[in-house]
């Protein structure tokens, strides 16, 4: 990886922040109180990353589309209640900083809503490093590539000087859509394999790891 980046836009839940089983557990309990079947562990983990009606399309295909705004209140009540306690994976902080510090721009293009990044940013204390964010209610959801797109517009950055940092096929097929390269992080929602099927410049298992893709200082996984 022979190329420093003018702007890396970042994924959300499962890339910074270790929320893929409060999120999981959220979505089975939200369906379990509207009465509709409870999706798999591994279901619900999957659909991480898209806005939230579709993926209720994908985990509760029998809901009738009335009802979706019940399950999203629900699931919302059941995410909140636990948002505080939520982390940061270990060196993220640092790692947004080395990257600034280096000038690169950086964004996040997430598959939460508005209210919950502006919780997540708030809480995590991180609002001040980022230039540009972009949620799924504001926009279309992955990996439809305008949520990158729109961000790209905004901060007047080329395609190829941007990457998307993410922990889903989704955000990887939206770069992809978007004619953006893609790092893929395995310590999220989906594996290193399936990561591998998106064409991402390579997979990192750890922040660590990561780091060295993003400032050359290691080499990337095939």
């Amino acid at each position: 990886m022979n190329q420093t980046w003018d702007l890396v836009v970042f994924d959300w839940d499962g890339t910074l922040m270790d929320s893929t089983a409060a999120i999981t557990r959220a979505i089975q309990a939200a369906c379990r109180e509207v009465g509709v079947p409870e999706p798999a562990a591994e279901q619900a983990t999957h659909v991480i990353g898209l806005g939230l009606g579709d993926a209720l399309q994908r985990v509760a295909p029998s809901l009738d589309p009335a009802d979706y705004e019940r399950v999203a209140r629900a699931y919302r009540r059941h995410y909140f209640a636990h948002a505080d306690e939520l982390v940061l994976f270990d060196g993220v902080v640092p790692l947004l900083r080395e990257l600034r510090d280096h000038g690169m721009r950086l964004a996040v293009a997430t598959g939460k809503s508005r209210a919950g990044l502006e919780l997540a940013l708030e809480q995590s204390g991180l609002r001040g490093l980022f230039d540009a964010t972009r949620t799924a209610d504001q926009t279309q959801s992955k990996p439809h590539p305008r949520m990158l797109l729109e961000l790209l517009d905004e901060l007047v950055a080329d395609a190829g000087s941007a990457l998307m940092v993410g922990d889903t096929t989704h955000d990887l097929q939206m770069a992809l859509n978007a004619g953006v390269r893609s790092i893929g992080v395995s310590y999220g929602a989906h594996g290193a394999e399936e990561l591998r099927t998106l064409q991402p410049l390579g997979v990192a298992g750890s922040v660590s790891e990561l780091r060295r893709m993003l400032l050359r200082t290691g080499t990337p996984n095939p």
